[in-house]
This record gives structure tokens, C-alpha cells and sequence, in this order.
């Protein structure tokens, strides 16, 4: 049969191609794809080549995809016809998988356009989880992109008080706020620091999430930390950081400093603060499921698969407005 799905050609070049899909193998799954999900930061630094972001072309992109089964080998069990799905694939219409590589979808009640969050959502925590939020502490989110408002949520649900977010947008601020963040502030308002202190009792963050990629936001980050906090480089960085003196920001205040790519995940068992992928998928899934997680004021876009190319025009623009673009495939 066949289907549609996104391609990369070149450079800032965006394509949807037509492509055949093989027969079902006997240990195979077919999935229609309902929606699938732009990682905004990442997808716009690899298509547009930023620095730390230098891809090969032709590419497939995407990693975010909720489906319906529409066909299951032989050989397969515990999958069946009509079973929704959450798996890594790209934008496509349709694609054929190992079971291994599909979560069950845990309600069929809550929109797969909602449920599509789940792996955005796996990655905000996995940074998240390095933090080691304990109960209480003040937790400062520099960003409030689609990332830095999945984080400052989960936060807030590892029991972080006050939840600050910090943006440089007023209007993703007040996205914030409405959201949950205890504080929003802008870095360059003239009483950011004095704001900052009076929102932690003059102790400044335990824990900074840096949530942006700006190689200036990690200097920022480094300066309003507290004394021994906790910073975490959730957001990859697209640059080098100038001018960041170790003894004076980091080694003299007692820093610890995370590193938080997704890729860095334990491939088999989770243990405390370090899941596997597919563990914090999961409980995304269920979190979304259970109401405990609202995505739905992240959705900014809706635009239908075939018209990938608008899409992510809007992403290289980069109005701030956008958040989270959503795709359609089948049953939109």
C-alpha cells in the first residue's frame, strides 16, 4: 500500500513523499498514524543546520506518533485490530513496526492529539528527574517553549515550591502562569534579580533548568543559582558558552551540573532519578490519561499532514507563538 510521510531533502527544504509500504511480516504490526507531534527546538535546529545540529540529507524526521492498528502478523499476540498506539516513528501516514517498539495507549476516551505529548513529555522529565527535586525546593525553568512548560509541570509534580518560570516572552509567561508557575519573570526586567531572591527567601533556586539552548542562558543560569544548587542543561545547546568562569560560577558556589540529553538513558532497567525511555513514556501516558498532565493549552497548530511543508515554515520563523504543531494523518 501506500502511504505519505516527511522528508527533508536539503537544507531548510521540506518535502512530503509518497512512498510503498512492504507486505506485514508474520512478527509485524501496520499502524495508521492519527497524529504525530514537531519537537520544535530540535527539528528546526536540524533542518536549518544550527550548530551542534549538523544532520545528513535526505532526512526522515519526527518522533512523536500516535496510531491505530490496522493489521498484526501471525505470529504477533497481545495486539490487536484498533488497539491505539504511542510509538518513536516520524511523520508518516502509515508504518510498519515490531511490537516491541508500540506502548499501548492507556485510555480511549482522551484525544490522540493530546496523547501525542507523551514523548515530549519523557524528555522534559528525564531532565527533570536529574534534578532531584525534593519537596519544597524552589525550582527556577529558564524557557518557556514547549519544553521549558512541560518542565516547569513536572516540576511542580516532583514537588517543587515555587515553580519560577523566566522567559524573555511576555506572552509565554502568562502561558506560564496560567499553567501553574508559582512565579514568571523576565530576565530583562530591572528587578529580576531582586524578584528572583524574594520568590526563594533570598536563597536563590536549589535547581535551575535551563530549557532554552542559548549558550547565553547557561551563563544566566550559572549566576542565579543558588548556593549549592542544582543546574540541569535540559535544552541542547546550540553554540559555545562565553566567558563562563568555573572557579567564580560554578566550583565556588558548590554547584552540580547535569547533563540532560535523551539520549543518555539506562536501555534496560530504570533505577532512582534514571529511567528508561520507554518507563517515562509510559507514565506520560498514563499522566496525560489521568488528567495529572494538561498539553492541551500547548497546542498552538493543527495542520494536516499533507501541508508539513506550512508547518514548518511557521517552525523556521519562529514566532513565538508557536508551541506545540501538531500533524494529522488518519482519524483527525
Amino acid at each position: 500500500m501506500e502511504a505519505q510521510r516527511v522528508v527533508w531533502p536539503s537544507r531548510a527544504k521540506v518535502d512530503v513523499e509518497t512512498f510503498d509500504l512492504p507486505p506485514v511480516g508474520d512478527n509485524e504490526v501496520l499502524v495508521a498514524t492519527d497524529c504525530t507531534l514537531i519537537s520544535p527546538g530540535t527539528e528546526r535546529a536540524f533542518l536549518l543546520g544550527l550548530p551542534n545540529a549538523q544532520g545528513r540529507y535526505p532526512s526522515r524526521p519526527g518522533y512523536s506518533n500516535i496510531g491505530t492498528v490496522m493489521a498484526v502478523g501471525k505470529a504477533v499476540k497481545d495486539w490487536t485490530v484498533g488497539d491505539r498506539v504511542a510509538s518513536t516513528q516520524g511523520h508518516t501516514s502509515h508504518f510498519i513496526a515490531a511490537p516491541n517498539r508500540l506502548l499501548k495507549v492507556p485510555s480511549a476516551d482522551v484525544p490522540s492529539e493530546e496523547m501525542v505529548f507523551f514523548n515530549l513529555g519523557a524528555i522534559a522529565l528525564q531532565g527533570v528527574r536529574k534534578a532531584r527535586i525534593e519537596l519544597g525546593e524552589g525550582t527556577l525553568v529558564l524557557g518557556q517553549g514547549l519544553i521549558g512548560l512541560l518542565a516547569v509541570q513536572l516540576s511542580k509534580l516532583s514537588g517543587a515550591i515555587p515553580v519560577i518560570a523566566a522567559d524573555l516572552t511576555d506572552s509565554r509567561l502568562e502561558r506560564s502562569k496560567s499553567m501553574g508557575s508559582d512565579f514568571a519573570l523576565n530576565p530583562e526586567d530591572a528587578n529580576f534579580s531582586k524578584q528572583l531572591s524574594d520568590a526563594t527567601n533570598g536563597d536563590g533556586p536549589a535547581v535551575v533548568i535551563e530549557a532554552t539552548g542559548h549558550p547565553d542562558a547557561v551563563s544566566t543560569a550559572l549566576d542565579v543559582a543558588g548556593q549549592y544548587a542544582r543546574v540541569v542543561l535540559l535544552a541542547s545547546t546550540r553554540g559555545e558558552t562565553p566567558n563562563v568562569n568555573f572557579y567564580r560560577d560554578v566550583h565556588k558556589k558548590g554547584l552540580v551540573l547535569y547533563g540532560a540529553h535523551n539520549a543518555i538513558r539506562p536501555h534496560q532497567d530504570s533505577t532512582p532519578n534514571f529511567w528508561t525511555l520507554a518507563d517515562d513514556s509510559r507514565l506520560l501516558l498514563s499522566l496525560i490519561a489521568q488528567k495529572r498532565f494538561n498539553v492541551t493549552p500547548l497546542i498552538s497548530h493543527r495542520v494536516p499532514g499533507k501541508d508539513a511543508p506550512k508547518a514548518y515554515q511557521l517552525l523556521m520563523e519562529w514566532n513565538p507563538g508557536l508551541l506545540g504543531v501538531v500533524l494529522q494523518w488518519n482519524n483527525a
